[in-house]
């Protein structure tokens, strides 16, 4: 991941953060991704959470799932800060993503409430806007940059491929609103407690312009180099991967970012310069990716992909950044964008299902089928990026989702807001 991933969090940070209920609460945060891409529950945060249920693994998404999301997210408190990139792959960046699917699946208003409260939460830590100690640290680069540093205990204080999601989270958002036209002139339902606009459409307006500002001001201008034909590589001076190309699951963090700004700037049709720019952004990370994989023929004669860690390493991805990856193409092929087609992904899905799929409940820890430890260990669940290949292979469908949700529930967010979103378009393909 990003730099100083296994750091000590900051223990016992608290201060006051918007939930999007329309209250103030004190949000402790004592733990987040424990390194290998996973989450430590915080038990004061994320314990006595309500489970999350299907009324079944196929057809369409109903309203008692619906209710049952609503009902989990109302149990979430926002991060206080960043550290261990709790706004990345830990809690709080996954249940923001998590909000924005399940939107997408049902229009719910009261979902979108509550992801605006996350967004004005991670918003309001910003380096260059939060009090101390929270933020008002110099980075890497000299400066109090609009950032959310990952830890503040190494000096310098590094950034990486975490950069990407904060503003992600902001942009995604308001593309979301922006989707909404009826909408826009409506007062935000749980309010304004950061002053970041009245109106639904003055929300998105400040969201797209704070997301822009850490892309100019610290992504784009310091963090990444990509004079190289738009490639993503870290600047000589990085402290974390200087001069490196970017990891493939730090690019897709970036992506998600570059993607919703270019969506939200063309709903708005304020500034089609940055449209084409971050547009060229994507479709540069997701040519260098497809150009960089190797295909080759599986056991059951079905075409699959090898690739590493990053551009230009050895094959053998392990399990979790390859979700990672995954989860990332999906959201860029979603988008309809980037000249992603099924079949360039279809291998992806017979890579996990012949490849990885050793056993039940044993799934590689390697997507070339073998096992390691830590990132490679095997696991005994699906990952959900992995799950949201299962619209290229639709014969597996009922296994994985079985694999996963064999009582019909879970607790993870992310594998049940992906599962609605995959749900939801295999039944809309079905008719």
């Amino acid at each position: 991941m990003a730099p100083k991933e296994r750091a000590k969090p900051l223990f016992g940070t608290a201060r006051l953060i918007s939930l999007g209920l329309g209250v103030i609460v004190i949000a402790t945060v004592a733990s987040g991704p424990d390194g290998t891409g996973a989450t430590t529950p915080v038990a004061a945060a994320r314990g006595n959470r309500p489970a999350l249920t299907f009324s079944s693994l196929d057809g369409p998404v109903t309203p008692d799932e619906i209710t049952s999301f609503k009902d989990y997210i109302r149990t979430l408190t926002p991060a206080a800060d960043n550290i261990r990139n709790q706004w990345a792959q830990g809690h709080s960046g996954e249940d923001t993503k998590a909000m924005g699917l399940v939107y997408e699946v049902s229009a719910d208003r009261a979902i979108l409430d509550r992801m605006i409260g996350f967004c004005d939460a991670v918003l309001s830590e910003r380096n260059d806007l939060a009090e101390r100690p929270v933020g008002q640290h110099v980075l890497w680069t000299g400066k109090v940059d609009p950032a959310w540093p990952n830890d503040v205990t190494t000096k310098p204080v590094g950034t990486g491929g975490e950069q990407g999601d904060p503003v992600g989270h902001l942009a995604n958002c308001a593309r979301l609103i922006l989707r909404t036209p009826a909408i826009w002139q409506t007062p935000v339902a749980t309010g304004d407690p950061h002053g970041y606009g009245t109106t639904y459409l003055d929300r998105a307006k400040r969201f797209v312009a704070e997301a822009d500002t850490a892309v100019d001001r610290h992504i784009l201008a310091r963090l990444l180099d990509v004079s190289k034909g738009n490639r993503q590589y870290f600047a000589a001076d990085s402290p974390y991967k200087g001069g490196q190309p970017v990891p493939w699951n730090q690019q897709m963090m970036f992506d998600y970012a570059f993607q919703n700004l270019a969506i939200a700037h063309q709903l708005l049709g304020d500034d089609p310069r940055r449209v084409k720019t971050y547009d060229s952004l994507v479709q540069a990370s997701v040519d260098w990716f497809f150009s960089s994989v190797r295909t080759y023929t599986d056991h059951a004669g079905k075409p699959a992909y090898d690739w590493g860690y990053a551009p230009a390493t050895n094959g053998k991805e392990d399990n979790n950044h390859g979700s990672l990856d995954c989860a990332g193409l999906y959201r860029a092929y979603l988008s309809g964008r980037y000249k992603i087609t099924p079949a360039m992904l279809a291998p992806l899905a017979n890579t996990f299902v012949d490849v990885m799929s050793k056993a039940p409940r044993h799934y590689a820890g390697r997507i070339d089928g073998a096992d390691g430890a830590g990132n490679s260990a095997p696991t005994e669940y699906v990952r959900s990026g992995w799950l949201l290949m299962a619209e290229f292979r639709p014969d597996a469908y009922q296994k994985l989702m079985n694999a996963n949700f064999p009582g019909k529930t879970t607790t993870a967010d992310d594998q049940f807001s992906r599962a609605l979103m995959l749900k939801s378009r295999r039944h809309k393909t079905r008719g």
